[in-house]
């Protein structure tokens, strides 16, 4: 063989070999890519995110869950009347703005939510700021950027104004039952006033306030009764571990625990920004009407908790109901009246509002984290099991009955209809 016959032949090898590694590293590179592609998570678009902000940014600042669960309402509103003003996409609005089509959409978000969040929890303004700067420094500075934030700041302005005499700085006025010179428990009971806010969604107060609690005499108030007590008791020996983790869970009651569930559908493949504005504006509105129609019923009817219902059960007049005179609940029993069921209230009207917005779509994975048990995420299957879940909770919570629970739900179902009606229905 010739000298260049054989440097011929070593050069085609080299050749040879130099692309079977190509080959075998571009190999390797999609396995290592395609898992990465499946596995990663839903990317949040600017709507989530600024959830995912606001709702922590609220917390932070020390409001109670009533007034979290106002100020969120008024946030994602404005949010979505920013966003569909420049999209166009729904005809659902309180506001009717139109914003210019080429507008940043994400800047109208970030400017919707300083404005509403500055004007609502200002003791926050430096997280607020911050937040703020950090979305703007994604989005390029020209006309498109002005202009989003022109109509975010004007959605803002605008839904602010439409909710500042709403009831919510009502002094309240409550009195408790009792003869002048008796002692009675001086810490000031909960939201006696909500009752009084102007409702997003229902008529008054009072429009869907259930009937009365069971008569003590009768064998529903007996069956809840030794629920609960068996249950829901500080020492229970009957809770099993499974329900003592749900019970703290849900011992947290501040609105992001029920906005996890929602972004888990919000954060799904494909989902469009202004759907997403949408369904924050609708779940929002609907947990604030229902906890508006919960309050009323609480302080209609000042039904006993369950502290007081079993430390007190001889007097009941029920023979199938037995005192413990040193019962305790496994949390801090809420200040205010027992019936119908807040949590149960609020998780039937997010869970009805996420299923017509899912529809006969498949569900996605639903997950939330629990600041109370200290960061926990659980999950879920279907809205339904979220729904029973909360139900049950209270009851190991030792705070609610089960009744109370099935009522509170049944409301908050139908209080979410309207929402639905007023942000899904397609004939609008």
């Amino acid at each position: 063989m010739s000298i260049h016959t054989l440097s011929c032949s070593i050069v085609s090898k080299e050749k040879t070999m130099t692309q079977d590694v190509k080959k075998n590293r571009l190999l390797v590179l999609a396995i290592v890519v395609i898992p990465i592609l499946v596995s990663s998570p839903a990317r949040a678009d600017a709507v989530t995110h600024w959830n995912r902000v606001a709702g922590d940014i609220i917390v932070d600042s020390g409001l109670g869950p009533l007034p979290a669960d106002r100020a969120l309402a008024i946030v994602q509103t404005a949010v979505y009347e920013a966003t569909n003003a420049i999209t166009q996409q729904y005809p659902a609005s309180d506001l009717k703005l139109k914003g210019k089509p080429e507008a940043s959409v994400e800047a109208a978000i970030a400017a919707a939510n300083r404005a509403t969040l500055t004007a609502l929890v200002p003791v926050q303004r430096t997280a607020i700021d911050t937040a703020y700067r950090q979305a703007l420094a994604a989005i390029p500075d020209d006309i498109a950027r002005s202009d989003g934030l022109a109509i975010g700041e004007k959605a803002a302005a605008g839904i602010l104004s439409q909710r500042a005499q709403d009831g919510a700085d009502a002094g309240e006025s409550y009195r408790p039952h009792t003869s002048p010179g008796l002692y009675v428990p001086t810490v000031i009971p909960e939201a006696p006033h909500w009752l009084q806010i102007k409702p997003w969604l229902m008529d008054n107060a009072a429009q869907f306030r259930p009937g009365p609690p069971p008569h003590l005499e009768s064998k529903l108030w007996a069956r809840d009764y030794n629920e609960v007590k068996a249950l829901g008791g500080k020492y229970s020996q009957h809770r099993t571990t499974a329900q003592t983790e749900i019970a703290r869970f849900w011992e947290e009651v501040m609105p992001p625990i029920y906005h996890g569930v929602i972004r888990s559908v919000a954060e799904a493949p494909g989902r469009e920004i202004t759907r997403n504005a949408r369904l924050f504006a609708a779940a929002t509105q609907a947990s604030t009407d229902a906890l508006i129609a919960v309050f009323d019923a609480k302080y209609h009817y000042g039904f006993w908790r369950p502290l007081t219902a079993i430390r007190n059960g001889d007097v009941d007049g029920n023979n199938a109901t037995e005192r413990d005179p040193s019962w305790l609940p496994f949390i801090d029993t809420p200040m205010h009246p027992e019936y119908p069921c807040a949590h149960c209230i609020v998780a039937g009207a997010v869970g009805t509002v996420l299923k017509a917005e899912i529809g006969a779509d498949p569900v996605p994975p639903l997950a939330t984290t629990s600041r109370a048990a200290g960061g926990v995420i659980r999950s879920w299957k279907n809205i339904d099991e979220i729904v029973q879940e909360v139900a049950n909770a209270r009851i190991y919570d030792g705070v609610h009955y089960r009744n109370s629970g099935e009522v509170g739900t049944a409301m908050g179902r139908r209080i979410a209809e309207l929402a639905v009606m007023k942000y899904f229905r397609t004939d609008q």
